[in-house]
């Protein structure tokens, strides 16, 4: 038998998540190809850290206060 798919909310929240995780990393990775390119070291991985985690922590942020909104009833009857 094949295992139960998990519902859209739940695969939204998954992505969203993830998408979170590549905003925080990406950053780092273009200051490190900055640094290397022109001659910038550390100081482009540095920037590129700090700008990736502030900006993940914003949109992490923004997407609890947007499920804390809903409400746990909600989020339930939306499952049904």
């Amino acid at each position: 038998m094949l295992p139960e798919l998990p519902d859209r909310n739940e695969m939204g929240r998954y992505v969203a998540l993830g998408q979170i995780g590549m905003e925080m990393v990406a950053p780092i990775v273009a200051g490190l190809v900055a640094d290397h390119y022109l001659g910038w070291t550390p100081w482009g991985m540095i920037a590129g850290a700090v700008l990736g985690l502030v900006g993940g922590f914003v949109h992490l942020v923004h997407l609890l206060n947007k499920m804390d909104t809903k409400g746990p009833s909600q989020s339930n009857q939306e499952s049904r």
